[in-house]
């Protein structure tokens, strides 16, 4: 009895000694603190998992920011052109646009590859870059883009390059065609050298990947396990056997300069042209990469 007395006394003596501790104002405070910052973390962890799962279902939408046209849209261009709409299959159409010159002063064929914005009108002032130096220039718009129509998915991007390669090769020999890529279209330009021949391959503002571009922007994820799309341009250019010029701009905000320093180290022959404080769809407004660009058609 004696015992049981003392292990209540004993209870009633902790209680009595935790009482004044729980009463306390700090604890109070610290207990409403605790249960707001624990709030905010749940709230945290929510908004980073809905928006993770947004980055994964939506990342076509992020990635690519085409623009439609009518199946009966007709281009106009001050410069020759030809308009092809290549029925591939009855689902799939691939809209290319063929700037032309005379044959009897043609030096080849380039094939560009536009980036993940709008269609080939976006793109086709710069042809006179390649005209004026006596080459056509055959642009291609990813489905989506444009009219061309049909599923769009990496391995398509690629197989789309092949097909306007052979269209080319059916008319010119390799050593006069020049694959040219521009942001999202260097690493479909790169692939494609690496399965065919060229003169040369001409990237402007490439990015080491698509995982390193994807780190660059959310960082915050484990990209690799969420991409549907890789375009490894690093692991495509070390395998190119052409001559590779590069073209970046050092205020790029969009691909950073230093992935075209990245692709360098990667394959230390490629030519690296930096054009200063240049961004990343301004660099046709600099003399420096006329210059360039020009010598590279004259060789």
């Amino acid at each position: 009895m004696g015992n049981e007395q003392w292990a209540m006394g004993n209870g009633q003596y902790k209680v009595s000694c935790l009482l004044p501790i729980v009463n306390c104002p700090l604890y109070i405070v610290y207990c409403m603190k605790w249960k707001k910052l624990w709030k905010w973390i749940k709230t945290a962890f929510v908004i980073y998992v809905v928006a993770g799962m947004g980055l994964y279902f939506l990342q076509d939408t992020i990635l690519f920011h085409p623009v439609k046209l009518p199946s009966d849209f007709q281009y106009h261009f001050d410069i020759p052109f030809r308009q092809i709409d290549l029925e591939v299959t009855p689902e799939k159409n691939l809209s290319i646009v063929q700037f032309t010159v005379p044959d009897s002063i043609r030096k080849g064929i380039v094939l560009y590859f536009h980036g993940n914005s709008r269609n080939i009108n976006r793109c086709a002032p710069y042809a006179v870059n390649f005209t004026k130096n006596k080459y056509e220039v055959w642009m291609i718009d990813y489905p989506g883009f444009g009219k061309s129509t049909g599923k769009r998915s990496e391995q398509v991007l690629y197989d789309d390059a092949l097909l306007l390669y052979k269209m080319a090769i059916a008319r010119v020999a390799a050593d006069s065609i020049i694959i040219y890529g521009k942001s999202l279209g260097t690493g479909i330009a790169a692939e494609l050298a690496t399965v065919r021949d060229c003169k040369r391959v001409i990237l402007e503002a490439p990015y080491f990947s698509i995982r390193a571009l994807a780190n660059y922007y959310f960082f915050m994820y484990p990209v690799m396990p969420m991409l549907k799309y890789t375009i490894p341009t690093n692991e495509y250019l070390e395998n190119i056997k052409a001559p590779v010029t590069i073209f970046h701009g050092t205020s790029d905000i969009v691909v950073p300069y230093k992935q075209s320093k990245w692709l360098v180290e990667k394959k230390p022959s490629t030519e690296l042209v930096t054009i200063e404080k240049g961004l990343h769809n301004n660099l046709n407004d600099f003399p420096l990469f006329h210059r360039k660009l020009d010598s590279l058609l004259n060789r």
